[in-house]
């Protein structure tokens, strides 16, 4: 989740740029990151920092997501669609191995979807596989998939981290044994401190100059600052402590970049627990949030206000910022509607990054202007995907959402906010048979609408 495809983009431009331009000069880089994997699975869990290490570096897909959202090939170097748009026939590179020396084939492929949609599946993108209806092995080199429905986003799908492609023989342990086809492989990890990659000499592609890189784990956004300025770190992408980026634009050894992100930082609210259930208690809470003043004060202004669950810098996004402006007023107007003028409690819980806890602690301030308390948890990452994610053990939460292209967590009832609407999973369904941009494009304006 947070910060997935904006940061693994940015790692992984870094390392090519490193493993090429520079290569007679480094062989070598350091990244800094402030949430550890909770274990080495990509297919297993809804954790962005399982990604930001293993995706494109250790493991592949069928497909991957290119530095501009394109889906490009990878370990498919080819495919057919049929005309009916419910089949695909994939065609695979040669002679691709795993890091342990096994062959990887068709056979793979079939077990790694087959996984990820069975009744058994634990992966957290579970629903993006719902839709095949069969996978067929023609041959080791060949895999046809049929889906039920046309599914224009089906490359699209197969590019995520979760579908990625892992080794029948050694699936037991994959939690703890990284055995992918990638340009690298894991050498080392020491939990609480960093993960080690080393290049995969045996590479199917283009083999990397860059020998090797370690992604080094600070939580803590002084010791961040340090360690940059002390030269112990090469980059550190989504950098946790905003307020001291000016420090680093005036020393002349460092670039402080700054761009939008696949990343929409929201509250959310567990639709199903009282009084969230009440739609006026969810309006009454919007209509509370200064959201200027949130990002001001917990990302020092980096961030852009935005009215609902999209990227602002999609081609079909839309501004519905007017509809969630702040106004207290009207909160208390809406709570004394919906039976709760004197107010009520709420447990905040709160992920480790740093933007959840310091916009946790303004949010509950601008909550209890309007007589909402709120009770703040904060929880370690491990916590609060047990808790929050999974067990949908909160009131409110504040994550960031980055997979790409993610309106349709909407559409699913047994998401973690538990939002249910039929009208939205019916206009999800049209969009998803749906081709041509225009009318794709007022179907997102309208399921962007229902969200604000």
């Amino acid at each position: 989740m947070p910060n997935k495809l904006s940061i693994l983009q940015f790692i992984l431009a870094l390392l090519f740029a490193l493993s090429t331009a520079n290569a007679s000069s480094r062989t070598d880089v350091v990244i800094g990151m402030q949430l550890e994997p909770p274990h080495l699975d990509p297919t297993s869990a809804a954790a962005g920092a399982i990604d930001q290490v293993l995706y494109a570096n250790v493991y592949e897909g069928l497909t991957r997501f290119a530095a501009d959202g394109s889906i490009i090939p990878a370990l498919a170097k080819s495919w057919v669609i049929a005309d009916d748009g419910l089949s695909y026939h994939f065609t695979l590179h040669e002679n691709v191995h795993f890091h342990n020396g096994d062959l990887m084939t068709s056979a793979d492929v079939k077990f790694s979807l087959d996984r990820a949609r069975g009744d058994e599946s634990t992966n957290a993108q579970k629903n993006l596989f719902k839709n095949i209806h069969s996978i067929a092995t023609p041959s080791p080199l060949e895999v046809v998939i049929t889906l039920k429905t046309p599914n224009g986003l089906f490359l699209f799908n197969l590019a995520w981290g979760d579908a990625v492609i892992v080794n029948k023989n050694t699936i037991a342990d994959i939690a703890n044994e990284a055995n992918g086809t990638g340009p690298f492989k894991v050498k080392q990890w020491i939990k609480g401190d960093r993960i080690s990659l080393g290049a995969n000499e045996n590479y199917w592609g283009i083999k990397p100059a860059l020998k090797s890189a370690t992604f080094r784990f600070i939580s803590d956004p002084t010791a961040g600052f340090a360690a940059i300025k002390a030269g112990d770190i090469d980059a550190f992408p989504a950098f946790p402590a905003p307020e001291t980026l000016s420090l680093f634009a005036d020393d002349p050894r460092f670039q402080v970049i700054s761009g939008s992100t696949e990343g929409e930082t929201i509250l959310a609210m567990n639709n199903k627990v009282t009084p969230l259930n009440d739609k006026r208690v969810r309006e009454a809470i919007t209509h509370a949030l200064d959201r200027r003043t949130i990002i001001d004060g917990a990302m020092f202004g980096y961030g852009q206000v935005i009215g609902t669950h999209f990227a602002p810098h999609h081609p079909d996004y839309i501004d519905l910022t007017a509809l969630s402006t702040y106004n207290p007023s009207l909160s208390r107007q809406l709570l004394e509607e919906a039976g709760y003028a004197d107010g009520f409690e709420l447990q905040l819980k709160l992920p480790p990054p740093s933007y959840a806890r310091r916009s946790g602690e303004i949010i509950a301030a601008q909550l209890r202007a309007i007589g909402i308390t709120t009770k703040i948890e904060n929880l370690e990452w491990a916590q609060w995907l047990e808790k929050v994610f999974r067990n949908k053990d909160y009131d409110l939460t504040v994550i960031s959402h980055t997979e790409p292209f993610d309106i349709d967590i909407y559409g699913r009832d047994d998401y973690y906010f538990q939002y249910s609407n039929p009208d939205f999973k019916a206009l999800l369904k049209q969009l998803s048979m749906t081709v041509s941009p225009l009318p794709r494009q007022k179907i997102l304006h309208q399921l962007q609408t229902i969200i604000a």
